[in-house]
């Protein structure tokens, strides 16, 4: 009888072992297979705007693309994202930065949703954040006095100038490439003022603003000289955002019903 009982106990025993390292071995297998990892859900940017009801987006105060009438927001980017926030079912919070250089941090720390205001589509921007398709053109042009600029005919022509430049801009980019003397502004309304006050010899802007101020009001003794480059615009999202996506195929739709080109034309602006 004692043998018999000692059997059951044994094999009851082995089962038990079994079972507990079967256990073990299913747990482990869950933390180890990569397949079980991508069942994890991931953060999605698009989720988390519209559980809070806003696109918060970083601009600076920049005509066409973003500027106030009758204390409201208005110009190409803003319509634009006001569209595109129509489309998502969420508000639109304009964010003026403080420093167009810092964009990027502002963006990866989460205090704004993207970056949206006739942004070159750079290195800089490819390199930390999910940059979407372009959806305008642009150049950086010089603006100088206008009694100035008749004279200028090359880019050795602005060496014995100084500009003023947005910090952290594509204008302070082309600066520096063409050896150029510039002083850093906070935006470009800043350098332009910069110019009319005297504090510079000229700025380097986009040529969208130009179009929109030089040889107006303020600046009606400014005009511009030379092109020094050609850009591309686009929005920056996160990295890794979904929202890149569901803003592509938002521009898709917007250009192919000829939408974009209306608002193009509305504000004086190329587009590919």
């Amino acid at each position: 009888m004692k043998k018999v009982l000692a059997l059951i106990l044994a094999i009851v025993s082995v089962f038990s072992i079994l079972a507990f390292a079967g256990c073990g071995k299913s747990d482990a297998d869950k933390n180890d297979d990569p397949s079980k990892k991508d069942e994890q859900p991931a953060f999605s940017d698009m989720a988390d705007i519209k559980e809070k009801g806003t696109l918060v987006v970083g601009i600076t105060e920049y005509p066409p693309m973003n500027y106030k009438e009758n204390n409201e927001w208005t110009g190409f980017d803003t319509e634009l994202t006001y569209a595109f926030a129509e489309k998502l079912g969420v508000e639109v919070e304009f964010v003026v930065l403080a420093d167009w250089g810092a964009k990027f941090n502002e963006l990866k720390a989460g205090s704004i949703d993207c970056v949206w205001n006739g942004m070159t589509i750079s290195d800089e921007a490819l390199n930390n954040s999910s940059v979407s398709d372009s959806y305008a053109q642009n150049s950086q042009v010089v603006v100088l006095p206008a009694d100035k600029a008749a004279k200028v005919k090359s880019v050795e022509d602005l060496k014995e100038f100084t500009f003023a430049v947005e910090e952290g801009s594509a204008g302070q980019d082309v600066a520096e490439a063409n050896g150029l003397k510039a002083l850093p502004a906070q935006d470009m309304a800043k350098a332009l003022v910069e110019v009319t006050s005297g504090a510079s010899d000229g700025c380097i802007i986009d040529k969208t603003m130009a179009q929109a101020t030089v040889g107006k009001g303020s600046y009606k003794n400014l005009a511009v000289s030379l092109s020094l480059s050609t850009e591309k615009f686009g929005v920056s999202f996160r990295e890794g955002s979904d929202l890149t996506a569901e803003f592509n195929a938002f521009l898709k739709e917007y250009r192919d019903n000829g939408d974009l080109a209306k608002l193009a034309e509305k504000y004086s602006v190329e587009i590919k």
